[in-house]
């Protein structure tokens, strides 16, 4: 497969992951429902690994490939996966998705800031469709967990956006860490598996405590179980296919063309979630289509 079609089939895995998890995640602790995904995604991409590489590999790859690797994991699943939880469970997936379209976005202004890659003029024209798409998602009126008013939308939509950032800080690491061992697999392997660890740290005294239901008080149950388990296989893959891309394309490319996510979600989440939790309006099918748009210019501009 070709790193384009790697990127195309991470979107279509993270699209229904999206759908999955929102209702796995619906009255449910955000912080034990993204431990739970970290823990699942580890297993099953460890087990690919042991199975298809030399795992040995990571014990004599430099140290500062494995650092890079464990920030690219820190940005993108430990704090990525927590506020795209948090964004889940406010605005679910259908609001949620569109925002995280804002990635290749905030990619193009971390290429100026950090490898001074000045974009020409059809990448700013894609960047301002993505900015006037997430505007319109922002400002798409309330659902369940909003109040009414345009702060309100912005204030909902920060979760979803803070993600769209730290996913696009982590190809800076991936390519970094792939330089010193060349294996998206085992990189994006040992970066979920540090996150996990620093995750289970983090949540470890609330273990302690037994706090084993949701704000709410209600358990999560077998459905809930099953969801959780279909989302962290999901969102493992998906991630896997992500590395793959962005160590064969350019990353604006592989951003853009993941962005394919967006109309998956919108399609599914209500299937899964219900019509009545996940709204799917007219404007976000409008603001989701800027944001395609966008994210074309700037799969097209080299």
């Amino acid at each position: 497969m070709t790193g384009a079609m790697w990127a195309l089939a991470s979107g279509v895995g993270f699209g229904l992951f999206q759908a999955f998890n929102s209702r796995a995640v619906r009255g449910a602790d955000v912080a034990r429902s993204t431990f739970a995904q970290l823990l699942i995604s580890t297993v099953v991409l460890a087990g690919i690994a042991l199975a298809t590489e030399d795992a040995a590999r990571l014990l004599s790859a430099p140290p500062w490939a494995l650092l890079n690797f464990f920030m690219a994991g820190f940005f993108h699943f430990f704090l990525g996966w927590t506020m795209l939880n948090a964004s889940q469970k406010r605005i679910g997936a259908a609001r949620t998705t569109p925002l995280l379209a804002a990635t290749p976005l905030f990619a193009t202004v971390l290429a100026v800031l950090a490898l001074r890659e000045l974009p020409g003029l059809p990448a700013l024209v894609g960047v301002g469709l993505v900015v006037v798409g997430v505007a319109v998602i922002s400002g798409a009126g309330s659902g369940p967990h909003l109040t009414s008013g345009a702060h309100a939308g912005l204030k909902a939509s920060m979760w979803g956006l803070g993600t769209a950032l730290c996913w696009a800080m982590s190809p800076i690491f991936i390519r970094k860490g792939l330089e010193g061992l060349p294996s998206p697999l085992l990189g994006v392997t040992a970066g979920l598996a540090g996150s996990a660890a620093a995750y289970g740290l983090v949540l470890f005294p609330r273990l302690l405590q037994g706090r084993g239901t949701s704000p709410e008080g209600r358990p999560s149950g077998r459905e809930e179980t099953l969801f959780k388990l279909a989302a962290g296989v999901l969102v493992g893959l998906a991630t896997w296919a992500r590395w793959i891309a962005v160590d064969l394309v350019l990353v604006a490319v592989a951003l853009a063309l993941t962005q394919v996510s967006v109309p998956v979600v919108l399609l599914v989440s209500p299937l899964v979630g219900g019509r009545r939790a996940e709204q799917v309006t007219a404007r976000l099918w409008q603001g989701s289509a800027l944001i395609i748009a966008g994210s074309s210019v700037l799969l097209f501009y080299r």
